[in-house]
């Protein structure tokens, strides 16, 4: 198995895409965050003290996947042409969960850029919401669905 971020002499490299056809690319990642049932009633209800949570972490997970190069140390800066991050609330597991997509039209995938997004939704709810509950939990979070680029399409199956 050849390691594609690693040259022949063992150094770090970033993959050379130079090569590559430029596709439209799209990925989609999910995760959850599990809270108490009234940190959990605080946000549906819009009741949290420091302000919105889901717009903050809206905001927040998109100005994270634009971040995602300068954290992932081998990403490829990416032209992103959309970038969404939606909630669904889950009350019969007092979970949030969060579903951020991403497209490009580029030489390589946006996968890192959605769980970026994803999981920096998650942490910004956990921030706004800790004073009301310590102990939530983030948890679940995977690449839902992707398309494009050489790999093709993709779209995540629970394994049982």
């Amino acid at each position: 198995m050849e390691f594609t971020h690693i040259d022949d002499k063992g150094n770090v490299r970033m993959v050379d895409v130079s090569e590559k056809e430029v596709t439209h690319r799209t990925a989609t990642a999910v995760g959850r965050i599990r809270m108490s049932e009234a940190c959990f009633r605080a946000v549906e209800e819009g009741r949290v003290k420091k302000g919105d949570v889901l717009t903050a972490a809206q905001v927040a997970g998109i100005m994270g996947l634009k971040r995602t190069a300068d954290l992932i140390p081998l990403c490829h800066t990416l032209a992103i042409t959309k970038a969404e991050v939606t909630f669904r609330l889950l009350p019969e597991e007092w979970a949030v969960e969060a579903c951020c997509t991403v497209c490009c039209d580029g030489k390589t995938g946006v996968e890192m850029e959605a769980l970026t997004g994803c999981a920096t939704a998650l942490l910004t709810i956990y921030d706004m919401c800790k004073a009301l509950d310590k102990t939530m939990v983030m948890d679940n979070i995977h690449l839902a669905a992707k398309s494009g680029g050489k790999s093709g399409d993709y779209l995540f199956e629970e394994q049982a």
